[in-house]
């Protein structure tokens, strides 16, 4: 199967969270960055990956990214901190 990937983009200020699925990471995030596809990150300026999942069938990234819109806010903070505690912008290519 191919790898599919649950991701998070904020904002400079980590105020503001986008969560997507998509089946190649590094075109997506490129997306964004090009101001493709979301209206939603051109408009709060979500460029910064900060979180992602990696799974091997996309169904269970497209239910993953369905649980994860539901969490509270706090809640989404305190997942992307197990990973990557400072919130720092991650490498994606």
């Amino acid at each position: 199967m191919k790898e599919s990937f649950v991701y998070i983009m904020t904002n400079k200020y980590r105020t503001t969270f986008y969560i997507g699925v998509t089946s190649n990471l590094v075109k997506r995030i490129t997306e964004h960055h090009e101001g493709v596809g979301s209206n939603f990150t051109g408009k709060y300026k979500l460029n910064d990956l900060v979180y992602f999942e990696v799974y091997s069938d996309m169904n269970q990234a497209i239910a993953r990214e369905k649980q994860l819109k539901n969490w509270r806010h706090d809640w989404k903070l305190n997942l992307m901190k197990e990973q990557n505690p400072t919130l720092k912008t991650l490498d994606y290519g």
